[in-house]
């Protein structure tokens, strides 16, 4: 399906690039310049494609109203941080002294963050997220994003990619625009909720920021209220996007910053047709933004077609950005998988592991197998109902349990720091797959495990894969009394 896909749009003609200049997005020399209301954009063009000699949009503050509009904002906010549900005004015209106010936690500014021309309020949340230093990824996007370019991202999983995008994003909103400003496609449903959450922490100190979600299995009246208050961000998967869009629930033809996320995953699992949909319906002098893990062929074919000029930002897997994951290959024989696996989880070493298979049928097979031995597991992959997976995942997230058994397609909509061991009971078809799996593991400069259980088989296989990673994983091996050990015999959980 990938090379029918790809052939497809090579024989497409390319779409026609604006003869005029890129907007650019700069602060306006005085705030007054900045607000703009719906009525007067929607007066000022018409609905067809904008002229290619047309203003450059001016940087959209959100610091409305003047300084009494600001000191109340901020009094709220505090009211808030201190966990007062009484109205501060209120308060001060009481004929009697009001009780002693808690005083509130002050904001932490990340101070790796200043400088980037991001505002007070993505600062403060950025800061509340717990994050002080820009990973390389945002260090190098942010600028090239804030200066209205395109960009091709790569980066290796788990090293801040929804930041490097989101931030932006929110800084250029207007808040009383009813359209869809934003918009973010996923390859996954989770990977969707995921995007989701991470942009909600990030606008949290934004009022009358919406957000909406979109994914299949979501019920349809769930998110036609979702956007029935007029999200000016969408986060969704292409299929159930393209379903609002025929229903016409939803328009992207006033987006002004589009994102594909895990573009590469994306495209490979066929959804080549329906991105470039969704696409053709966005104006094209919008900002197109791409991040994935590799560059495929329908990556590049899909910036060709779309991306104006685009600015590749790659960050290598090395020193400060290479998640700290130490690979342990293991013999094993496909009968003896099962007790290798029980083997490994009973040494008891490691709080939060996942363990990967690669067929659904194969999960539910091993999942049920650690439950009938006393583990506290849950399987994930797609035979799971939508709101049973969205279940396993929240309690995943919050250490509710510490095994999840789960397929490729769900890896990317995982994002839990404190997963200390990844396990291979079978090895992947795709090599990517393979750096997909193992990226759950060794996040936010934590070191991680990662064991693929091998039969003689899949040698062959793993070496396709460890030439692709361009790294060496360290052989251990059963002995006759099935202790695990190292090449020295030495035994492998004593020097945990």
């Amino acid at each position: 399906m990938e090379s029918e896909n790809t052939n497809l749009i090579e024989q497409e003609t390319p779409v026609k690039k604006p003869s005029g200049r890129r907007r650019t997005r700069k602060k306006p020399a005085a705030p007054a310049e900045t607000v703009q209301t719906a009525e007067a954009e929607n007066s000022a063009a018409p609905a067809a494609e904008p002229a290619a000699d047309a203003p450059k949009p001016k940087k959209r503050s959100r610091k409305r109203g003047g300084k009494k509009a600001v000191a109340a904002r901020d009094t709220a906010l505090a009211a808030d941080a201190a966990g007062r549900a009484e109205d501060v005004e209120a308060e001060a015209d009481e004929a009697q002294p009001a009780p002693k106010k808690r005083e509130p936690k002050p904001a932490v500014i990340p101070e790796g963050f200043q400088g980037m021309d991001i505002s007070e309020e993505v600062l403060k949340a950025i800061g509340r997220m717990g994050f002080d230093q820009p990973t390389d990824i945002q260090k190098k996007t942010i600028p090239l994003m804030m200066g209205g370019s395109d960009i091709i991202g790569v980066a290796p999983t788990g090293t801040g990619k929804t930041l490097a995008f989101g931030i932006p994003m929110l800084e250029y909103m207007d808040l009383k625009e009813t359209q869809l400003q934003e918009l973010v496609l996923a390859p996954t449903r989770e990977l969707a909720m995921q995007i989701g959450e991470e942009l909600q922490k990030l606008a949290y100190y934004i009022k009358g920021l919406r957000i909406a979600v979109l994914y299949g299995g979501q019920p349809i009246r769930r998110q036609l209220e979702q956007l029935g208050r007029h999200p000016q961000i969408v986060v969704a998967t292409p299929g159930r996007l393209l379903d609002h869009l025929e229903r016409r629930t939803v328009s992207v033809h006033a987006v002004h910053t589009l994102v594909l996320d895990e573009a590469d995953e994306m495209l490979n699992m066929g959804f080549v047709k329906d991105v470039c949909r969704i696409i053709d319906q966005t104006p094209p002098n919008r900002q197109f933004v791409m991040f994935s893990a590799t560059i495929s062929q329908d990556v590049m074919t899909i910036s060709w077609k779309y991306q104006y000029e685009p600015v590749q930002i790659t960050v290598e897997a090395v020193d400060e950005n290479k998640p700290q994951i130490t690979q342990y290959v293991i013999p094993a024989e496909r009968k003896e998988k099962q007790d290798r696996l029980t083997y490994l989880l009973d040494a008891n070493v490691y709080e939060r592991v996942m363990i990967f298979t690669d067929t659904k049928l194969m999960a539910h097979r091993v999942n049920t197998a650690l439950q009938k031995s006393g583990f506290d597991s849950e399987e994930l992959h797609g035979d799971i109902p939508q709101k049973k997976r969205s279940e396993i995942m929240r309690r995943y997230k919050q250490g509710k349990f510490p095994i999840l058994v789960c397929t490729d397609v769900a890896a990317r909509g995982i994002d839990v720091d404190d997963v200390e061991a990844v396990i291979n009971y079978d090895l992947p078809n795709e090599n990517e797959y393979y750096l997909h799996r193992i990226g759950r593991t060794g996040r936010a400069h934590k070191h991680g495990v990662a064991f693929t259980l091998m039969t003689y088989s899949e040698s062959v296989r793993m070496d396709a894969i460890l030439k692709y990673m361009k790294s060496e994983p360290t052989p251990l091996h059963f002995d006759e009394v099935g202790i695990l050990r190292r090449e020295d015999e030495s035994a492998f959980f004593e020097n945990i």
